[in-house]
């Protein structure tokens, strides 16, 4: 029953159909493309309104005045995210190294752990406005660092993760 002839005509009306669909959502992208063909084509035509964009400045809150406020309660939430990668008990590194005593410790000193180039170059002490400086952008603290943390955008936040992670050696 199922033939060379049958198979043949089935597949060529598989290829078929799928040309079709094809060549029909080509069709479509060209009537209803919503942007240029290029960078040469300018604005039709502007509306004033009479107003100018203005951009919106927060009054920014020294980073110590929210730090002082800061409850380590509600950093210890916080602290689940970063649980996954670092560790809290002294000497025992995860992922990333352990952060027991973390505030007020020299930059890529902990000894078994093996930084990026960037961490392990960098000078000073992980203060709290340093702790604070890393975990909203890791990358763009220390570019080419390994942590793939996309970084924590809420200062409050934050100062109640360093605020609950100073409880530990600190």
């Amino acid at each position: 029953m199922f033939d060379t002839m049958t198979f043949t005509k089935v597949l060529g009306g598989l290829c078929g159909s799928l040309l079709v669909f094809l060549l029909g959502a080509w069709l479509a992208e060209e009537l209803y493309h919503v942007g240029g063909h290029g960078e040469d084509h300018a604005q039709g035509y502007v509306i004033e309104t009479g107003t100018e964009e203005v951009e919106v400045v927060e009054d920014a809150i020294p980073f110590a005045e929210v730090y002082a406020a800061a409850d380590a309660g509600a950093g210890e939430r916080l602290w689940r995210a970063c649980s996954a990668c670092h560790k809290l008990e002294q000497g025992e590194n995860g992922t990333g190294p352990y952060l027991y005593g973390v505030v007020g410790r020299d930059k890529g000193s902990v000894d078994g752990f093996g930084y990026s180039s960037t961490l392990a170059e960098m000078e000073g002490d992980w203060t709290p406005e340093n702790l604070s400086g890393f975990i909203e952008n890791p990358r763009g603290y220390a570019p080419g660092t390994a942590m793939v943390y996309r970084g924590m955008p809420k200062v409050e936040d934050r100062a109640n993760l360093i605020a609950y992670i100073a409880t530990f050696g600190s």
